[in-house]
């Protein structure tokens, strides 16, 4: 028996060595099992695609500041977009979004697991807003344009701009500031703050004043805010780029023969009416230093927000000898030029009968 055992080993000692690797092997696999199941689990909660649009595009997502995480949950699912609520939110509460949460407007992709989701979210990385304004004719319009693309509130907007110590820290007072806005397209941030706002347009304002801008506005004579006071008039007058720079001719004409601009817009702004069409003799004796029918030189301020090319047709006036203009009589938007009175009575006359045969009285 001995003999056996030394040759073939102890049989219960064998079992016991097979039963001991199969538990192994078991043990094995059911870890394994639970690995897979783990990364199942892993990619169906953090890696698998979670948000969908109908379009396949990206999707904007604005968080307003103040919000929290019970709030950026209803912004969200208001967009219909989170495929599954309960993953989206176990990621969130795993990556302490909850306590991280960052205002802006940020651009969701479709496609997007709830891992690039979140961290995108919390990372405070928005995507910028394309900010545009033109055409405005003062700084509260202005500032409702502006509130109306970023989250800053263009009340706050325009009681910075009404704080004259500020404004002089500015170089630029309440007539002047306009001057300040040049119009176009901005990158800006969502949760943008007026002060902000402000100080951004003041380095775009002094990038738009280069060099060459600066050299053509000081043989002219002018300051950068003299030029834009000149060409918010040119604006006034005309839609037409490419008749602006005739028009900025004439009113160069006139200041550097000692003549009042006679300018019609500013009779509009010191009415304060601005649906005038049609000025009349009884708005020629507004007391106003905006009224160029009854002072000299340029008005105190720009009469709105002068566009680039208005700005620039200053800049590069054209050279005639042209001392008055009024709307054509065909109503294109066109001007008639003339170089004496008596050819601008007739070409003011044809215009005159043209607003009549319309029934325009105002």
């Amino acid at each position: 028996m001995a003999r056996y055992h030394q040759l073939y080993g102890n049989p219960s000692a064998r079992k016991k060595k097979i039963r001991n690797r199969k538990i192994f092997l078991f043990t094995i696999l059911l870890l394994i099992a639970i690995g897979i199941a783990f990364l199942f689990g892993v990619y169906q909660y953090v890696l698998k695609t979670n948000v969908w649009t109908a379009d396949g595009e990206r999707t904007e997502v604005i968080i307003p500041t103040g919000t929290d995480y019970e709030g950026i949950k209803l912004i969200i699912y208001s967009k219909g977009i989170i495929l599954n609520r309960n993953s989206f939110e176990l990621v969130s509460k795993a990556l302490k979004y909850h306590e991280n949460v960052k205002p802006g407007r940020y651009l969701i992709d479709a496609g997007m697991n709830n891992l690039k989701l979140v961290r995108l979210l919390r990372s405070g990385k928005q995507s910028p807003v394309q900010l545009t304004f033109n055409n405005m004719r003062d700084v509260a319009q202005l500032a409702g344009r502006v509130g109306a693309q970023i989250e800053l509130d263009s009340v706050s907007l325009v009681d910075r701009l009404s704080d004259t110590a500020y404004l002089s820290f500015l170089g630029f007072n309440l007539q002047t500031i306009p001057a300040l806005f040049i119009p176009n397209t901005y990158a800006f941030y969502w949760t943008t703050n007026a002060d902000n706002f402000i100080s951004r347009m003041y380095q775009e304002y002094k990038r738009f004043w280069n060099e060459e801008r600066l050299n053509k506005a000081s043989a002219l004579g002018f300051s950068p805010v003299q030029v834009s006071i000149l060409a918010s008039i040119v604006d006034k007058e005309t839609n037409m780029n490419d008749e602006k720079q005739r028009i900025a001719g004439v009113y160069i004409n006139r200041l550097r023969g000692g003549w009042r601009l006679q300018a019609d817009p500013t009779l509009v702004f010191a009415a304060g009416d601005f649906e005038i069409r049609r000025v009349l003799d009884i708005h020629k004796t507004i007391e106003s230093p905006y009224n160029t029918y009854k002072y000299t030189g340029l008005p105190p301020g720009p009469i709105c927000i002068p566009s680039i090319a208005s700005i620039d047709a200053v800049l590069n006036f054209e050279k005639h000898r042209f001392y008055f203009f009024c709307a054509k009589d065909d109503l294109s938007g066109y001007h008639a030029f003339a170089e004496t009175y008596e050819q601008h009575q007739l070409n003011a006359w044809r215009y005159r009968q043209a607003l009549d045969r319309l029934n325009i009285k105002r």
